[in-house]
């Protein structure tokens, strides 16, 4: 038997770490609220796994219904974090859609359920 070593895998965070991680990606999501919330949205951070570098937000309020949420999730959101967080491997976005009615307005787009 060999012994081998695993030098391709990293070595795990301590609290410490994890903590800081978290904090850093907190910084940055709420950097990035404004923007979103300036068009009638909301940037939510979902989930972070900070060992893995596995990131999980959601777009909220108009930008439920928005044609282009999925570009502001990986053109701004992802590009953002990925830039200024060198730990962060991958971003898993997705909508709100709780609000909306299932109705394709033509477009790809929703339309707002209007309760009466």
């Amino acid at each position: 038997m060999t012994d081998e070593t695993h030098e391709d895998q990293p070595t795990p965070l301590d609290d410490a770490q994890r903590g800081e991680r978290l904090v850093a990606l907190n910084k940055i999501i709420e950097l990035m609220r404004p923007a979103v919330q300036a068009d009638g949205g909301d940037l939510v951070l979902m989930s972070a796994d900070v060992e893995a570098g596995i990131i999980e937000v959601q777009l909220q309020g108009a930008c439920s219904s928005c044609a282009v949420s999925s570009s502001t999730l990986q053109g701004g959101v992802e590009r953002i974090l990925k830039g200024r967080l060198d730990w962060v491997t991958e971003v898993i976005g997705g909508v709100d859609s709780s609000d909306l009615e299932h109705a394709p307005t033509g477009t790809g787009g929703w339309v707002a359920r209007v309760d009466t």
